[in-house]
């Protein structure tokens, strides 16, 4: 049995079901790769099937609204994601759904991993779209390196040229490895029980005690914060996002206190404005003289 059957037939008996991995229909595909950027699937497992029952088909998100798309959005997080995928439709619609990864990697929004995903998910092309969960279980079975970092991608890539099958369900295998990843070849992977376990390179480093499990096996993700406020930027452009959504048009003088119970003018003010004024840039908001109010196109 070659490796790549025998994680296909581990995948058979113990991969997640997922409503996007049955369809070939690469809009549906995009909002489930867009929706879990950044999101935990339990999350995204909320949102898909409402955001699809809106929001069908490339036409009926071409033409929705900012307000509608970030209603329906709304506790997903990352706000400027939806505009994006929204964007993306009106692009569709006037080109023309891309055939291959490269026309994918084109429009404004979709990157490498994104144009791999939607060429192997939805044209069945044989590739190995590589993210986080890839790149560890790839660079570990393949190459034998415990903790990869981005510089691996290359060398998985190549290594998969022999990996995936040029025949039958080759494009099943990057999902297969997803879950192998999430269930299995974990941060500290459970290698006596991964049906890859003969076949993986690092696996006999693991199961020796070779290998030193970092604290960290990815760097953290710096988010900004003023000075001393418990919470991210993020955290208070959702609130202020928020805000806008239920008011429609707030007084910019009540902005502050607001989404923040200890706002202070003096220390505060520059960088509710700099807030403000990147939310404007994503066109979540108009930001006026006196106000501020949900985003309207013109």
């Amino acid at each position: 049995m070659s490796p790549a059957t025998r994680v296909l037939h581990w995948y058979d008996q113990h991969g997640r079901t997922l409503p996007w991995r049955d369809t070939e229909n690469a809009y549906q595909i995009l909002v489930s790769e867009i929706m879990l950027q950044q999101t935990q699937v339990s999350r995204v497992l909320e949102y898909y099937p409402r955001w699809l029952a809106l929001f069908p088909d490339w036409t009926s998100l071409a033409q929705a609204t900012n307000a509608e798309v970030i209603r329906a959005w709304s506790g997903l997080g990352y706000n400027r994601r939806a505009l994006m995928l929204r964007d993306i439709a009106r692009a569709v619609l006037a080109r023309g759904e891309p055939k291959n990864q490269q026309d994918w990697q084109t429009l404004k929004g979709i990157g490498p991993y994104t144009a791999a995903a939607l060429a192997a998910f939805s044209l069945h092309a044989r590739i190995l779209p590589i993210d986080t969960n890839i790149r560890r279980v790839g660079a570990r079975l393949l190459l034998g390196v415990p903790f990869p970092s981005l510089k691996q991608d290359e060398r998985i890539q190549r290594a998969a040229e022999n990996f995936l099958p040029r025949r039958g369900r080759f494009y099943e295998i990057p999902q297969a490895l997803f879950d192998l990843a999430t269930l299995v070849c974990t941060k500290t992977p459970h290698c006596l029980t991964c049906p890859m376990r003969s076949t993986c390179l690092a696996a006999p480093k693991f199961i020796a005690g070779r290998i030193r499990i970092p604290k960290r096996s990815i760097k953290k993700s710096v988010e900004t914060r003023h000075r001393d406020k418990p919470y991210p930027d993020r955290i208070y452009r959702g609130r202020i996002l928020h805000l806008v959504q239920k008011k429609r048009r707030v007084s910019l003088k009540r902005v502050g206190a607001l989404i923040d119970e200890t706002f202070d003018a003096t220390q505060d003010q520059a960088w509710l404005l700099r807030m403000l004024d990147r939310m404007e840039k994503d066109h979540l908001i108009d930001l006026k003289t006196r106000f501020v109010q949900l985003h309207v196109e013109t």
